[in-house]
Order: C-alpha cells, then sequence, then structure tokens
C-alpha cells in the first residue's frame, strides 16, 4: 500500500533508516561482512559503496576509504583490526555458493 507523502518527508524518512541501519551495524560488529554478504547480498562495504555512488550521482567527490569510514564509523583498517575475524571455511563455501 502506498502511502502519500512529498518528496523531503521521503527523503528525511530515508535518511533517517540509513541512519539507523548505520547506527545497527556499528554496534553489531559481532556480525562479520561475509555474514551478512551470506544472508543478504550486501555488507557494509557494499553501503559504503552505495553512498559513495550517490554521492558522485550529485557530483561530489568522495573516495572509497572517507565513504567506509562514513559507514563504518572509524577507519576502515582501524575496524578489521578491531573486529575482523578471519572467516571460517564453511562460511567461505557457504559465500561462494550463494554470491550473486
Amino acid at each position: 500500500m502506498e502511502h502519500p507523502m512529498d518528496e523531503k518527508t521521503r527523503t528525511e524518512l530515508e535518511a533517517a533508516a540509513f541512519r539507523r541501519l548505520v547506527s545497527h551495524l556499528r554496534d553489531r560488529t559481532d556480525v562479520q561482512n561475509i555474514d551478512l554478504m551470506d544472508l543478504a547480498g550486501f555488507c557494509r562495504n557494499c553501503l559504503s559503496n552505495w553512498y559513495k555512488d550517490a554521492a558522485e550521482e550529485k557530483g561530489l567527490e568522495l573516495d572509497k576509504m572517507a565513504a567506509r569510514e562514513i559507514v563504518y564509523g572509524m577507519p576502515y583498517d582501524e575496524w578489521k583490526a578491531k573486529h575482523q575475524t578471519e572467516a571460517s571455511p564453511e562460511k567461505l563455501a557457504s559465500f561462494e555458493q550463494h554470491k550473486h
């Protein structure tokens, strides 16, 4: 069911949902990107790439690492050092089976 609303309100709601998703992903450092990719077909890196693409569509220059810092809430290398774990052979096999 479509809910009529003006463009400004729709954009504000989408922005709020995006901020909540990013906050949730920052809090759930236990969830690895490979888990997200395997189950949902996207991860934090994908989200940062989409953010970068949106900036470029608006004529703004944003490099990949700056976009990742927006999503991760810290430099990507720092996040990896603090939170990224080695993917098990089972996770890698599942990812290969389900990747798009």
